[in-house]
């Protein structure tokens, strides 16, 4: 009987846990769903892009695309890499714009240990959603003496520097970091590093890598989304050939090569006429040296210095001043050089080892290209029947006013009218040729000499 009872009640168990188990499987357990989301789930993605060096309009038109792209592909964020000792503050207005005006989380992360945030770099990073910074790195120096290059008067001077003070703590307030720091590292220059700007309320956290990154922004609140970003898949978005070139035009070096190109084009076209290339050469360069200086804040007085020199340098060809003119030139150039690119940021000046050799150069090709192509251009001809204007003939039939008579030159005759009467044998000077007649009129006494002692 005990076998019995206890094969029934095992029977009994088994066919109660198989009902069970059915049903749980029927009504679904969360944990079972939960397994099931997980793996349905389409994973994160992030877009990085890298800015590095001068900022410019090239850099701003990067950070737009990026941030355009990214929106597209529904990105959890777009992650600014950014490493720049500073760059014009028409640009850095644009890209500051820009952050400010999407709601599509951005992260300004300068790295790699070592890089730097300043000067415009400043205001970048604090206008982004989250700024974070990678171990020794800095960020700060926000003068806009620094951004803007060149000298300035006090008035000017004291009214950027107001503008920038009020850009920046507007930029630090709107992102809830602290102005009162911001507002300094304007007006005092202040540059801290990213242990001191953690601290301060500066950034809002330091990472070691992208890896890291994304790891410690993983559940932030952006714009009322939380971010998921930490086995988010990355993609970097590269700069096009045409921002990689425009960057490339837009350098002081580049620009200053375009200008040489541009005159010496032009000016070999004009004494070389039908030559071609040298004018299409110089045409093009002008034209992508027009774009720079739209692109740039080029002065004004750097190009009409470089104008008079090049006034100076044609007057030599025609004025024998022994040098005076060229030399007077090769200054005006190196001024007008130096000038063009006074107003931009520190880092982009043109350095010495460019322009000393750039005007040498200009001074050489003018004193000795140019000056003989030009004069030959009034030099009278030496080949065909213009080069014998000026020259004697001498008169075998007699001319009358109204009536043809023949001169005799260089082998032939040739037959001739003249304005007045030329008897046979004297000595006519060339004026015109008229198709196969020529006009003459008496020579001088000193043409008839030298066509005595031919």
């Amino acid at each position: 009987m005990m076998n019995k009872s206890f094969l029934i009640s095992l029977i009994l168990l088994l066919s109660g846990s198989v009902l069970v188990l059915q049903d749980q499987e029927g009504n679904g357990l969360p944990g079972d769903t939960t397994v099931v989301d997980l793996d349905e789930r389409e994973p994160s993605t992030v877009s990085i892009i890298r800015v590095e060096g001068i900022i410019g309009p090239t850099s701003a038109q990067y950070i737009a695309r990026g941030l355009a792209k990214s929106i597209e592909r529904g990105d959890e964020a777009l992650i600014i890499e950014l490493d720049t000792p500073g760059g014009l503050l028409d640009s850095t207005q644009d890209i500051v714009q820009t952050l400010l005006g999407t709601e599509h989380p951005t992260v300004v992360f300068v790295s790699p240990r070592g890089a730097n945030a300043g000067s415009a770099g400043t205001f970048i990073t604090l206008a982004a959603h989250i700024a974070a910074m990678a171990p020794a790195t800095n960020i700060g120096a926000a003068s806009p003496v620094t951004m803007g290059g060149g000298e300035m008067d006090t008035v000017a001077q004291k009214k950027i520097f107001n503008f920038s003070e009020s850009f920046i703590e507007s930029i630090a307030e709107q992102r809830g970091r602290n102005a009162e720091w911001a507002k300094s590292a304007v007006s005092d220059g202040a540059s801290i590093t990213a242990t001191e700007a953690l601290e301060i309320n500066v950034i809002d956290l330091i990472a070691d890598d992208i890896e890291d990154l994304l790891a410690k922004i993983d559940g932030m609140e952006v714009e009322g989304k939380i971010l998921n970003t930490r086995d988010a898949d990355t993609d970097r978005i590269p700069q096009t050939l045409a921002e990689i070139f425009f960057s490339f035009l837009i350098r002081p070096e580049v620009m200053l090569i375009l200008t040489l190109i541009a005159i010496y084009g032009i000016i070999g076209e004009v004494t070389n006429p039908g030559g071609i290339i040298p004018g299409v050469s110089g045409v093009i360069a002008l034209i992508l040296l027009l774009y720079g200086v739209a692109a740039m804040p080029i002065n004004l007085a750097g190009f009409l210095l470089i104008g008079l020199a090049i006034i100076l340098f044609v007057a030599e060809a025609f004025t024998p001043a022994f040098g005076l003119l060229i030399t007077s030139g090769a200054v005006a150039f190196f001024l007008g050089a130096l000038m063009l690119f006074q107003d931009l940021p520190e880092g982009m000046e043109i350095s010495m080892y460019w322009l000393v050799p750039a005007t040498l150069l200009t001074a050489a090709f003018f004193a000795w290209i140019v000056t003989y192509g030009i004069k030959s251009l009034f030099n009278p001809p030496r080949t065909g029947l213009e080069a014998t204007v000026g020259k004697t003939a001498q008169v075998t039939d007699a001319i009358l006013p109204g009536q043809t008579g023949r001169v005799f030159f260089d082998g032939e005759y040739w037959s001739a009218e003249s304005d007045r009467p030329l008897n046979e044998g004297e000595i006519a000077e060339i004026i015109q040729f008229k198709g196969l007649r020529v006009l003459v009129k008496p020579a001088s006494s000193v043409a008839k000499k030298l066509h005595e002692e031919k």
